[in-house]
This record gives C-alpha cells, structure tokens and sequence, in this order.
C-alpha cells in the first residue's frame, strides 16, 4: 500500500471517528452542544482532507457520473451543511433547536456511511 492510500485511508477514518462521536454523543444527549459541533467540524476537516488525498489517486477524481464520487459528494456536502446548521443552532438558536437538532444528524451519518463503507469495499476488492 503506498502513502497516500494509507494517508487517505487514515484521514477518512479520523473522519468516521470523529463525525460518529459527535453524532451519536448528540443523539444520546438529545441536546447540541459546541463540543458536538466542533466533531462535527472535525470530522468534515478529515472528510476532505481525505477525499483529497484519495483524488490523487484517481484518474478522473471528478467524475461525478461513478457512483462513489456522487455518493461522496452528497455525503460531504450533507456534512458541510449539517456543521454550518448546528453552529447557528449553538450560537443563536433556542434550547427547542437545540433539543431537536439530534433528529437530522442521523440521517445525515448514515447518508456518510454510504461512501465510507463503499470506499472501503472498494479498497478491499483491490
């Protein structure tokens, strides 16, 4: 395995580790708190940083019509959205937002999942 398939490996599972810890910590508090968001942002850092990596290593890193790359770029997008959404919902929303923020975080993890483990099957079958 070379560097940087064990650089993007890494950096994506740094990703996953992160992105789950503040989901699922979220979720078991049903209350947002900055330490989440701050996960959160992390784990997004990590996304990118390893799907940048893991570009160099593609021939067309843009193809948007292979099903992984489109799915990657849902997830990370999703990602972007749902960090930018929970930092408004700690720095001006109501105690409600925050009680009720746990429900779209979910969803958004488990869209993530989708090219995580697709990237992972992928590096796995060679």
């Amino acid at each position: 395995m070379n560097i940087t398939t064990t650089l993007s490996a890494t950096l994506i599972s740094l990703a996953l580790v992160f992105y789950s810890t503040g989901v699922w910590s979220e979720r078991l508090s049903r209350y947002l708190k900055g330490w989440h968001v701050a996960a959160f942002w992390t784990g997004f850092l990590f996304d990118v940083s390893g799907t940048w990596a893991m570009g160099r290593l593609s021939d067309d890193p843009f193809n948007i019509l292979e099903p992984h790359t489109l799915t990657g770029q849902i997830a990370l997008w999703l990602m972007l959205a749902h960090a930018i959404w929970a930092t408004f919902v700690v720095r001006k929303g109501s105690d409600s937002f925050r009680k009720q923020f746990h429900r779209y975080s979910l969803i958004v993890w488990l869209i993530w999942l989708i090219p995580y483990i697709g990237g992972m099957m992928m590096g796995m079958s060679g």
